[in-house]
């Protein structure tokens, strides 16, 4: 199941658990509240989470399913994931160690199927067609996504890049992917292939959350990720964090502001 670049393969999130779950912005409610609007079933139900990490989606949305099956390739994503649940009290997940292509489930069984800033990096076709399977009829899948700090267009934002991609070249002198190969990541990408494999009613919903950073929960953010962690920089991290920490000195803030853009697209599984 090895493919792609050093930051897609198994072990790119190695030491980020941690870090993914403590400093990545959650989900805003009014993007939950709005999903479970469209896809909760009205009693109980059954919820899949791919790709689930710690459980961001998943332990935010457990309250309103009777059970939720939570898979991640990474078994530190799932151990934290774990403590987690353990922490907020909430025993209604099972969680798995796994790739989400290889999962098998029993036909008809899932209400919603949840995919959180990781649909770039599935088997994008396949996983849409044994979703298509999976969900009962009326049932749905969606993928869920937050703008990048590294993608950002406020000064900070480029600033961060600059320094960021200054050090991921040295760590991946030979690249680093956006998504898996062949994956659709344009504009309107989880659109296409949703609509390709048979879902109905397939739509995409934006939200908009204002978002402030301290360069500590900056620094943090860059950890979770596959290309700026501490195994990822490995001994250059120290020098790249000291580095980062001096560019955003100069900033006139203390705090960094932006309107975290975020959003899902959902289709639907047809009832015919």
């Amino acid at each position: 199941m090895e493919t792609g670049q050093a930051n897609l393969r198994a072990g790119a999130f190695a030491g980020t658990a941690d870090a993914y779950l403590r400093y990545r912005p959650p989900y805003p409610k009014a993007l939950l509240d709005d999903l479970l609007r469209r896809a909760a079933p009205p009693s109980g139900g059954e919820l899949l989470d791919l790709a689930c990490g710690p459980g961001r989606v998943a332990l935010d949305l457990a309250g309103s399913f009777a059970a939720v099956w939570a898979i991640d390739l990474e078994p530190e994503m799932i151990e934290v994931g774990r403590r987690e649940a353990a922490r907020r009290g909430i025993g209604s997940v099972t969680w798995l160690v796994g790739w989400a292509e290889e999962l098998e489930l029993a036909p008809n069984s899932i209400d919603l199927i949840t995919i959180g800033e990781a649909f770039h990096r599935l088997d994008q076709v396949l996983i849409a067609e044994k979703a298509l399977g999976w969900l009962r009829p009326g049932g749905s899948l969606a993928t869920l996504g937050t703008d990048g700090i590294l993608d950002g267009r406020e000064p900070w934002q480029k600033t961060v890049a600059e320094v960021a991609r200054r050090w991921m070249s040295r760590a991946f002198p030979e690249g680093w992917a956006k998504g898996r190969p062949g994956a659709d990541l344009g504009r309107g990408a989880a659109e296409r292939v949703l609509g390709a494999a048979g879902f109905a009613q397939v739509a995409s919903r934006a939200f908009r959350e204002p978002q402030d950073w301290s360069v500590e929960e900056i620094i943090g953010y860059l950890q979770s990720t596959s290309v700026c962690s501490k195994v990822a920089l490995g001994e250059d991290f120290p020098r790249f964090e000291a580095d980062l920490r001096a560019a955003l000195s100069n900033e006139p803030a203390a705090l960094f502001h932006e309107e975290l853009g975020c959003g899902y697209t959902l289709g639907r599984k047809p009832t015919g």
